[in-house]
């Protein structure tokens, strides 16, 4: 990292955040990274129960208040990345999922002009890229705000409308011994065919649907198998991705419906698909501040999951997605943000939030006096 790189206080959050390993279940030392940071950029703080990072600014002065929401998280998944910037390119796991959107998030409400009835929090929560999604799940009903930012790469110039459901769903099959050359079908045999009959049953479900956003997506996520001589024993994890108009629950009756006695299901991460449209007030403050940089907006559907599914159903406030860099770089041996693309997005997202604030505070106003 150069002196310029090293002089701007931005690019020193997001290099210290990256460099310090959050593998989920274990992100106190980038909770601690968040925080410190975050008091020095005039942030209230406090690391919570189950470890997520929390910055606040602004107060509530009277019941017309507003409260804004950007929801980010600090694990990530495994993956050693040798990390270092070289080229304006900074590599290291995490720098895309998700600790440059997050980092982004506390840069900007750092410097945001906000009315003094206006309160923004920031959270680095732990765990969302565990199937339970702990942090988020431990402030949903902790909250109640009038908007929200959820931190997950879009691009500087995108902005993320809605997420996928999901359901993990685990097979076993325990079966006594018998010989390959007799009639009975082996262990991993009924699992395979079990598996045939559901790729089956998704492709009907999936007829009529030619976008990725409306299908579900079924994926064997590992599979082994093993003999002692007198029980055969075969197991697969498998993964859905559900589009709006298959819950998570409708998705595990189907699985079900399609095993027997032999196999054993087990159920996990069961999240449903939300999305949200291009006139929510998050989606336009975004996207006329992706304007003001002379950008063009471009709204997306993503095939994946965030903590967006689990907090929207319970807020039911205005929310999308955004963030720097680019998703198909998830979890990918080669993850990498480009500094530019981070700078741009804390101007973007500045300019968001001082948007939402403004329109919000004037509802809220306008509402009291209206009572």
């Amino acid at each position: 990292m150069n002196a310029e790189e090293l002089s701007n206080p931005d690019i020193q959050l997001l290099y210290e955040l990256v460099a310090t390993p959050s593998i989920s279940g274990d992100e106190l030392s980038a909770s601690n990274v968040f925080v410190q940071h975050a008091k020095r950029m005039g942030f209230e703080t406090v690391i919570d129960e189950v470890g997520n990072a929390i910055a606040e600014r602004g107060r509530a002065i009277n019941e017309n208040s507003v409260h804004l929401m950007l929801l980010g998280h600090i694990d990530t998944v495994p993956g050693d990345i040798p990390f270092r910037i070289e080229n304006g390119i900074l590599h290291g796991r995490g720098s895309v999922d998700a600790k440059g959107p997050l980092a982004a998030m506390l840069a900007a409400a750092s410097v945001a002009d906000l009315a003094d009835n206006v309160r923004v929090s920031v959270i680095g929560a732990v765990g969302e890229e565990a199937a339970e999604s702990i942090g988020a799940r431990h402030i949903v009903n902790k909250h109640s705000p009038y908007a929200c930012i959820i931190g997950e790469p879009s691009g500087f110039d995108g902005v993320t409308l809605g997420y996928k459901g999901r359901l993990l769903c685990e097979a076993s099959v325990n079966i006594s011994n018998a010989h390959s050359a007799g009639e009975e079908l082996s262990a991993p045999d009924l699992l395979m065919q079990w598996w045939r009959g559901i790729t089956d049953r998704v492709a009907e479900l999936n007829s009529g649907h030619d976008s990725v956003f409306d299908q579900v997506q079924a994926s064997v996520l590992s599979m082994d198998s093993e003999s002692d001589g007198l029980t055969q024993r075969a197991h697969i994890r498998t993964g859905f991705r559900l589009p709006i108009q298959i819950q998570a629950d409708q998705m595990q009756s189907i699985l079900q419906q399609q095993s027997n006695e032999q196999i054993e299901l087990a159920f996990s991460g069961s999240e449903n698909a939300h999305a949200t449209g291009r006139n929510d007030p998050v989606v336009r403050a975004i996207s006329t501040s992706i304007r003001t940089i002379g950008s063009r907006p471009r709204p997306k559907l993503k095939t994946g999951t965030a903590d967006l599914n689990v907090v929207a159903p319970v807020w039911e406030c205005p929310i999308a997605a955004y963030g720097p860099g680019d998703s198909a770089l998830d979890h990918r041996p080669d993850e990498h943000l480009v500094l530019e693309e981070y700078l741009q997005s804390i101007t973007v997202l500045k300019g968001a939030i001082e948007t939402l604030a403004e329109e919000l505070h004037a509802q809220k106003t306008e509402q009291a006096c209206s009572a």
